[in-house]
């Protein structure tokens, strides 16, 4: 179970390059990459974000490029997971590999709040906002999913599971 305030940005079709910005991704070094993190959308992102915070946008997010930069930027900067209405297909792919959770559901981006604080359940695809206490459904992970989420990418859920 996942629990966070959130950081809501209404904007769809945010792309990698949004995400960090081209000129950054000379490191996969999270901590430098969480310095610039959405730093085009919004400068003050990575110097506002907490640990264990929750992003939430809009359609088709992390469409562009297939770098795994633009999840590592997320994760590093803090972020538990990302509830969007539609992800780019190579970002949830790149996100699941790198251990960043990922939400999908269009109802409960329409009613999720600035601020609001957020529950969000991987095994079930639970979505609760709890000022609200309203509960929107997101595509269970399936549990290999959540194995290689709990180890924190796919790199390490192989090396725990080859040694």
């Amino acid at each position: 179970m996942l629990r966070g305030k959130i950081h809501k940005y209404d904007v769809d079709n945010i792309d990698t390059d949004r995400i960090i910005p081209a000129r950054h991704c000379i490191t996969v070094d999270p901590e430098k990459l969480a310095a610039h993190c959405l730093e085009d959308l919004d400068p003050e992102f990575a110097s506002k974000v907490k640990e264990g915070e929750i992003l939430v946008v809009g359609e088709n997010f992390g469409c562009g490029s297939s770098r795994e930069n633009a999840p590592i930027a997320i994760k590093g900067a803090g972020i538990s997971a990302v509830v969007a209405k539609s992800f780019a297909r190579i970002f949830y792919r790149n996100s699941i590999n790198i251990g960043l959770p990922i939400f999908e559901s269009p109802e409960a981006v329409n009613e999720i709040k600035k601020d609001d604080i957020v529950s969000l359940d991987i095994t079930t695809g639970k979505i609760m906002i709890e000022s609200s206490k309203k509960e929107f459904n997101s595509a269970p992970f399936p549990q290999m999913m959540q194995d290689i989420i709990a180890a924190g990418g796919m790199v390490n859920y192989l090396k725990n599971k080859h040694s």
